[in-house]
């Protein structure tokens, strides 16, 4: 998650704030205009209740989960609902299926069939200071002259990463189809697990013709990787144009903005739990940033403490190579989209942002700090950007 400067710093004067606990996580409006505040968190809870409806996992009466029979055959969905599935699969293609919507199944599978809150183990929500705990990059003037608002722009849909190729074989998870053939084990968080057998990757197997959406029966949606950041950027958006008041909307950390910022820019401070490495920065008016944590959303499963990142090539949590990663983009989506696939990618992620002059923070298992791309951090290893 993140912190705003409430009592001290930059701008405080010119803004009001709000914050409530939903979805097992902190929302926080900020707005420039203060007596637009209640107007502001009306709105938002709005957004959020219109996306909870169409997709939330863990409600009977969500749309996905009513509609979840019929999906084999194709079915008309809501408008919430294809904007959210085109934006999921988007966000696949974008990382060549590192961000995959299809792994609902794995989850459970895994022990996340519930609401966090009710697993028994989570630190984003028992942590003490927790309301810190997600870090949250900013956006400082300095990237801006590295180039930083092009190469936001084309960590989107590239052609590069819009021509998929062929749907490859790749290693998947037990799901309860079947009794796949136990293959060698890996170490996930210190725990030896055994992967099963090799499957076509899910999310190419999704088709979204206008609102028609078709979903095969041995797969199951979990849009949580972008139904959040998306549920900030139109929040975000909608706020402004209804009201015309500068705002900020973090949902768990993921932090979209929209209209003009307070003087000096939206300030926040980048930590992740409390002693973590923590940085100051600076966000910029109608940018966003967003950070996927190994260390939040952890429950355990006969005796192992498991993550809800999951690797989509073995339907298990990704090595925690990185305790956290956080990108700065022109939306919240693409933001979360490209941290979420540097936690998958490991040690891979380094090149994969710095070829796209990516602004990031990497924050290693050990605590280590790695920034790219212009990061305002004197106390990091720095990498360049590929030649």
């Amino acid at each position: 998650m993140m912190t705003l400067l409430d009592d001290t710093g930059v701008g405080v004067q010119q803004t009001a704030a709000v914050q409530w606990q939903q979805w097992s996580t902190t929302m926080r409006v900020v707005v420039t205009v203060p007596h637009l505040l209640a107007a502001a968190e009306g709105i938002v809870r709005d957004v959020l209740d219109d996306v909870g409806r169409a997709c939330d996992r863990f409600a009977a009466t969500s749309e996905l989960n009513r509609l979840h029979r019929d999906l084999p055959e194709g079915v008309e969905v809501s408008d919430t609902l294809a904007l959210l599935v085109r934006t999921a699969l988007a966000a696949a293609r974008l990382t060549d299926g590192d961000v995959d919507p299809t792994l609902g199944a794995a989850l459970a599978d895994l022990g996340y069939d519930r609401d966090i809150a009710h697993l028994g183990y989570d630190r984003d929500t028992t942590a003490p200071g927790y309301d810190r705990d997600s870090a949250a990059l900013g956006y400082d003037r300095d990237t801006t002259a590295a180039g930083y608002d092009r190469d936001a722009t084309a960590l989107g849909y590239d052609r590069e990463s819009a021509a998929t190729p062929a749907a490859p074989a790749v290693p998947a998870p037990t799901t309860g189809l079947g009794a796949p053939a136990a293959r060698p084990s890996r170490t996930v968080l210190g725990v030896p697990v055994t992967t099963s057998t090799p499957r076509v990757a899910g999310w190419r197997r999704i088709t979204l013709d206008g609102n028609r959406l078709t979903v095969p029966a041995d797969l199951s949606l979990d849009l949580g990787a972008t139904a959040k950041a998306l549920a900030a950027d139109l929040a975000a958006a909608r706020v402004f144009a209804v009201l015309g008041s500068g705002v900020l909307v973090s949902l768990g950390g993921d932090i979209a903005t929209a209209g003009p910022g307070p003087d000096g820019g939206w300030q926040i401070t980048v930590c992740d739990l409390p002693g973590d490495p923590a940085s100051q920065v600076t966000l910029a008016p109608g940018h966003a940033l967003a950070t996927s944590s190994t260390q939040k959303r952890r429950w355990q499963q006969g005796g192992r403490t498991l993550h809800h990142i999951l690797d989509p090539a073995l339907g298990l949590p990704a090595d925690a190579v990185w305790r956290t990663v956080t990108v700065s983009a022109a939306s919240c989506v693409r933001a979360n989209t490209v941290s979420t696939a540097s936690v998958v990618r490991g040690y891979r992620a380094i090149g994969w942002l710095a070829r796209r002059a990516t602004t990031a923070r990497l924050v290693n298992r050990d605590g280590r700090v790695l920034t790219l791309g212009g990061w305002p951090d004197d106390d990091s290893v720095h990498v360049r950007q590929a030649r």
